[in-house]
């Protein structure tokens, strides 16, 4: 669905390359998260996916449609962003206007438009908060309400670049919550730009970025697996495969099935 080709991107006066000949798929349907460290090159990969960069070298695919200048506004239509702070997302003064500032960008008729509010709003459980001010709303609503305005676009793929870094731990078990019926329930593509391991643990599949480069990239269980990977991109493990993995070397522990069973049942539950 979206590919990356040999993509290179350099910021201007800088030596070092953001990004250095990176290519990835992303597949329809499927939950992609990009780890790295700061600086790794995780936000340039969205700012590129959404055409606010160009690429230096290499090409990006979304579907059969080669992003350039003469498409980009097509695949903005498709992809919806969520950025880091919600306070920067909002509008409008309150989350009815806020969702229709979109769709009157779009020209939706107004019935139109008051339907999709309706809907969406009730999809990500904000039906009966339509009349609030942003300021009154927790971060985690602030987020759902960035994600029912991009389903009321229906946008085909939703990127969330660190969408649950400033939250509270509650504000990140409903935006993980709400992710995964995004992906399950409604079939939406899904790309979570994070260093935030344990809401990787969730996706589909893992890219591991540093410096520039992609140096790893499984399923969260297998990339998981390379620790020493991980520690030189100061990133660490959940906890809960990190107390898997620690049972499992050890001798007398890992001849217990039921134990073992029960453990990695606990992480994926995690």
């Amino acid at each position: 669905m979206i590919e990356f080709k040999d993509v290179s991107f350099q910021y201007n006066g800088n030596k070092e390359k953001a990004l250095d000949h990176v290519s990835f798929r992303v597949e329809e349907g499927q939950w992609v998260s990009i780890i790295g460290h700061n600086g790794s090159g995780k936000s340039t990969i969205a700012k590129l996916m959404i055409g606010l960069l160009e690429a230096t070298e290499g090409e990006i695919w979304f579907l059969n449609t080669k992003l350039e200048e003469k498409t980009v506004d097509l695949i903005r239509r498709k992809i919806g962003i969520v950025f880091q702070n919600p306070d920067n997302q909002f509008v409008g003064y309150n989350v009815k206007y806020d969702i229709a500032f979109g769709l009157e960008n779009r020209m939706v008729p107004r019935e139109e438009m008051i339907q999709r509010i309706y809907e969406y709003t009730e999809k990500v459980d904000m039906r009966n908060e339509l009349d609030r001010e942003p300021q009154t709303l927790s971060g985690g609503q602030k987020q759902r309400v960035a994600i029912a305005g991009i389903l009321a676009m229906n946008c085909d793929v939703i990127l969330l670049d660190e969408a649950t870094s400033m939250l509270d731990p509650e504000g990140i078990e409903e935006i993980t919550k709400l992710i995964i019926d995004l992906k399950e329930k409604y079939h939406k593509t899904i790309i979570t730009i994070t260093h935030d391991l344990a809401l990787a643990n969730y996706s589909d599949q893992i890219l591991v970025l540093k410096d520039g480069h992609l140096i790893e990239s499984g399923t969260p269980e297998e990339v998981f697996q390379n620790r020493k990977l991980l520690q030189s991109s100061n990133l660490d493990i959940p906890f809960s495969l990190r107390f898997y993995n620690e049972a499992k070397a050890n001798e007398i522990l890992s001849q217990d099935e039921r134990l073992m069973n029960a453990l990695w049942e606990y992480h994926l539950k995690k």
